[in-house]
């Protein structure tokens, strides 16, 4: 395996589970494994750099068809599972640079394949399970709303190895027709096009920002500290509602989405007068 691909996902999957392999039959880039998480077990998910993988495009860590199947599968084997019990957490760890883009994905309709993980997550949500994320690397494009976008809570490490956004600097400076560092500029005053995690988390979308010694290798003390704020989460989601309304109602969100949070509103308005 190259060196510039990142392992973090692996890493603190390892840390939090203690499993380093995938399930019988699935692909060596998803990893799932039921493990405790305070007082009870989890199923986290990971997916991960695999350089052998079947297709090319997602063999740096991307989610591709592979991924997005076996993710869908493992949710839904969870939730299939605890249909008539305790509904346990499911925990998605994120460093994924994008949804796996080619010909073959194209062909084989990807939209499909990352349609089918994201509704498998939140269906488990809305069927009770707390759905939670830990960023702990990259959560880019349509790979992060595969894997991660759909939780009740998104936890992230305050590090500068964390980058979520909707697409990459060199993408979007192509797609708005501006240099790079034409859109760092922006940046600076229109928090949406931030690359910063701390920018990110000014927008409402994240529960809270954790603090790591060694984001790249977890060591015990991060892990037990991470497992502390996973728990919690799990906990807070429990005690609020099932949809994704935090997002939007957050005291972060009422400084910086006042024009998202009166879009749905009058949204709402115009449907209840119909």
């Amino acid at each position: 395996m190259s060196n510039d691909l990142s392992n973090r996902g692996r890493a603190w999957f390892a840390g939090l589970t203690g499993v380093a392999k995938p399930m019988p039959g699935d692909p060596q880039s998803v990893l799932t494994a039921d493990a405790k998480l305070g007082e009870e077990r989890a199923r986290f998910l990971c997916v991960v750099p695999n350089s052998n993988a079947r297709f090319p495009c997602a063999r740096g860590g991307e989610v591709g068809l592979e991924e997005a199947y076996t993710l869908a599968a493992r949710v839904r084997e969870a939730v299939a599972a605890d249909k008539d019990g305790s509904k346990r957490p499911i925990v998605a760890i994120v460093d994924v640079k994008s949804q796996a883009y080619g010909r073959r994905e194209e062909t084989a309709a990807i939209f499909l394949a990352a349609a089918a993980a994201a509704n498998a997550y939140a269906d488990a949500r809305v069927d009770g399970h707390p759905v939670i994320s830990l960023v702990v690397g990259h959560a880019i494009s349509g790979g992060f709303l595969t894997h991660g976008y759909q939780a009740n809570r998104i936890l992230a490490l305050d590090d500068d190895g964390v980058v979520i956004h909707a697409m990459h600097k060199e993408a979007a400076a192509r797609i708005t027709r501006r240099s790079v560092e034409q859109l760092e500029g922006l940046a600076h005053s229109v928090i949406p096009l931030s690359y910063d995690v701390h920018d990110f988390a000014k927008l409402g979308l994240l529960h809270t920002l954790l603090h790591a010694d060694n984001p790249e290798q977890p060591t015990p003390q991060d892990i037990e500290k991470v497992s502390r704020e996973l728990a919690s989460a799990v906990q807070d989601a429990r005690e609020g509602p099932r949809d994704l309304s935090i997002r939007w109602s957050s005291a972060q969100a009422e400084k910086t989405r006042k024009a998202t949070r009166l879009v749905r509103e009058r949204m709402r308005q115009a449907w209840n007068e119909v």
